[in-house]
C-alpha cells in the first residue's frame, strides 16, 4: 500500500465511520474503483482504532463518568452506587458488546472473505437504507404526532435497560457485514424500539468503543506477519482520527434538527449504482480482493 492510498483510505474511514453509510463498504469500494488492492479487514480494524480514539476524546466526560461509576459499583457495596445510572451504562455497554464479540470470532473467515463480495455490499447498502428510512419516518411521526394521534414521547438513555442494550448489541453485530454500517444498524434499532435520534446515536458511539478497540487489537497480533505496511497504516489511522473527530461534532449537531433521509437516499443510490456496475461488468464482484 502506498502513502497516497493510505491517505485517501484514512480520509474515507474518518468521513464514513460515524455516518450511517458503512465505512467498511466505502473502504472496499474506494479500493475497487481506484483499482487498488482491497485494504482488507485487518486494515479496516486497525484504522478504526483512530476513529474510536476520536469517540473517547469527544465523549471524554461521558466515558470518564461511566468508567469511574462502573469501577465504583464493583467495590462499593452501597445500593446507591450500584443503581447509579452511569454504572448501569457501563454494564449495558459490556452487555451490548457481547453479540459482536462472539459473532466476530465465529465469522472471522467470512468477514475477511465472502462478506466482501461487492454484490453483497450493494444489497446491504440498499436494504439497510430502507430500514433506516422506515425507522427515521417513525421517529419523525412520533415527534410531531401523526394524523389523529398524539405526540409519542421517545426514550432517552436514562431509560435504557438490559433488553434494549441487547437489541442495540445485536444490531451492532450486523455491521460485521460490510455495507450494513455500525452507526446505521444501531441507530435504526434504537429508533425502532422508541429512542430519540440523539439517544440512539450517542449510545451507538459509546457501544462501538470496546468492540472496535478489541477488534483492532485482535488484528494487531497478526500484523507482524510481514504483510502489513506499518507506515501507511499508521498514517491512515492518524488521518481517520482527525477527520473522525470533526465528523462526530458535525453529526451530533446535524441530527438534533435534521432527519436521516439524505443518508437513506445516498445508500440506496450507491447500492443501485454498484449493482449496475457489477451487472454490466465494469466492476467484478471480487475486484481487488486479495490484499495482504
Amino acid at each position: 500500500m502506498s502513502w497516497f492510498e493510505s491517505l485517501v483510505l484514512g480520509l474515507v474511514q474518518g468521513l464514513t465511520e460515524f455516518l450511517p453509510i458503512s465505512s467498511s463498504a466505502h473502504l472496499r469500494l474506494t479500493a475497487a474503483f481506484a483499482d487498488w488492492p482491497d485494504p482488507g479487514a485487518a486494515f479496516t480494524a486497525i484504522t478504526q482504532i483512530g476513529t474510536e480514539a476520536a469517540v473517547l476524546i469527544y465523549f471524554r466526560r461521558d466515558t470518564a463518568r461511566i468508567v469511574s461509576a462502573w469501577f465504583r459499583s464493583l467495590t462499593d457495596r452501597r445500593a446507591r452506587a450500584r443503581r447509579d445510572h452511569d454504572a448501569t451504562m457501563g454494564w449495558l455497554v459490556i452487555v451490548g458488546s457481547l453479540p459482536i464479540g462472539v459473532l466476530g470470532l465465529l465469522l472471522k473467515d467470512a468477514i475477511a472473505g465472502p462478506f466482501r463480495d461487492l454484490r453483497l455490499i450493494a444489497t446491504t447498502l440498499v436494504v439497510m437504507g430502507v430500514v433506516l428510512g422506515v425507522a427515521d419516518r417513525l421517529a419523525a411521526r412520533d415527534a410531531t404526532g401523526g394524523r389523529h394521534r398524539a405526540v409519542r414521547t421517545r426514550k432517552g438513555l436514562a431509560e435504557l435497560d438490559v433488553k434494549d442494550g441487547l437489541v442495540f448489541g445485536f444490531c451492532q453485530a450486523m455491521a460485521l457485514v460490510p455495507g450494513v454500517s455500525r452507526a446505521g444498524a444501531t441507530i435504526s434499532g434504537g429508533l425502532l424500539i422508541g429512542y430519540t435520534r440523539e439517544a440512539a446515536a450517542r449510545y451507538s458511539f459509546l457501544l462501538a468503543v470496546p468492540a472496535v478497540l478489541a477488534s483492532g487489537l485482535f488484528e494487531l497480533k497478526d500484523a507482524g506477519d510481514g504483510h502489513t505496511a506499518w507506515g501507511p497504516t499508521l498514517l491512515a489511522t492518524l488521518v481517520a482520527f482527525v477527520v473522525g473527530y470533526t465528523v462526530i461534532a458535525w453529526f451530533m449537531r446535524f441530527i438534533s434538527s435534521r432527519s436521516f433521509m439524505p443518508f437513506v437516499i445516498y445508500r440506496i443510490l450507491l447500492g443501485l449504482l454498484l449493482f449496475a456496475l457489477v451487472g454490466v461488468g465494469v466492476l467484478a464482484p471480487h475486484a481487488g480482493e486479495l490484499s495482504g
